[in-house]
């Protein structure tokens, strides 16, 4: 039986990783070690579960997440960090099993895996074959358009939403610095930091990355059907990654509750909008961790 500490585990994305591997098949034979409310920031009994665990999910803070990688040295546990604090840091695996043909044996031998941002999720999903097969150039300068559900943008926002209504829609992010972006710049191989403006809209669960480009812009005038074809390739066999034909209208809610994510490229001949659509706490957050989960795990 493997033993699984869940250091976050009452917040959003530490309540769906929890709910989901109690969903999992019983054969899995998993355990989840759960700490006493009153005890969640003791260190001393945090380290004494981390030292029971076989994994440890980090659903945490960046600081505090930082802090439980410290109290988990010299034990035999691996961690799987959900926060931002660990995704380009030495030593750490990205936890993005399509990122490559190699990218899950990586994940399945890491002592240490940080799980991927929503918004990079998808951006990174869609730039990176792009980038790797040479038809979007390394030092392109690119923008990222997004839009999630109010549920990834934190207790507070949350409760304004289901309680007083909340925004029909805000963006944010408007300093230029998200935290997505320094994986996002990192994992999809782009020199230049993507000009990223996200937002959010007044529904629970669901996302939408879109990325504009202009064809003429690439070397070689790559045709839409070109983009498609490299997007497919790369996600050929993959179980949560789909490309599919494009669409004149996406709803942005349409794969709530599910962990898949529907990668498309819209065009006009001259003009293209690639687009990723995913639930925010599915292939987003914890969705993801469960992948991670299940190939640390061997399973």
């Amino acid at each position: 039986m493997a033993k699984i500490f869940i250091d976050g585990e009452a917040g959003t994305t530490g309540l769906g990783i929890r709910q989901r591997i109690q969903a999992l098949p019983r054969t899995y034979d998993l355990e989840i070690l759960s700490i006493d409310p009153a005890q969640r920031k003791d260190a001393d009994a945090r380290r004494a579960l981390l030292k029971q665990a076989d994994i440890a999910i980090l659903c945490l803070p960046d600081d505090a997440a930082r802090e439980a990688v410290k109290l988990a040295e010299g034990l035999n546990v691996r961690l799987l960090d959900a926060s931002t604090a660990h995704r380009i840091a030495p030593g750490w695996v990205y936890g993005l099993p399509e990122l490559d043909e190699q990218q899950g044996a990586r994940i399945r031998t890491a002592k240490y895996v940080a799980n991927p941002g929503c918004y990079s999720t998808g951006a990174i999903a869609l730039l990176h074959p792009l980038v790797t097969a040479g038809l979007l150039p390394e030092d392109h300068r690119v923008s990222i358009n997004a839009v999630s559900g109010y549920s990834g943008a934190g207790r507070v926002a949350i409760e304004e939403h289901e309680k007083n209504g909340g925004p029909a829609f805000f963006l944010y992010g408007l300093d230029l610095h998200h935290k997505h972006l320094p994986e996002i710049r990192h994992y999809s191989g782009l020199t230049h930091s993507p000009l990223f403006v996200p937002s959010v809209g007044h529904f629970p669960q669901g996302m939408i990355v879109s990325i504009p480009l202009h064809l003429k812009d690439l070397p070689g005038y790559p045709t839409p059907r070109d983009l498609e074809a490299t997007l497919t390739k790369a996600y050929r066999g993959c179980e949560h990654v789909l490309v599919l034909p494009p669409e004149t209208r996406l709803l942005a809610d349409a794969l709530a509750n599910t962990d898949r994510m529907e990668l498309r490229v819209h065009h006009n001949g001259e003009q293209v909008v690639l687009t990723a659509r995913l639930d925010n706490l599915g292939k987003g957050a914890s969705g993801a961790a469960i992948q991670n989960l299940l190939l640390m795990l061997g399973l």
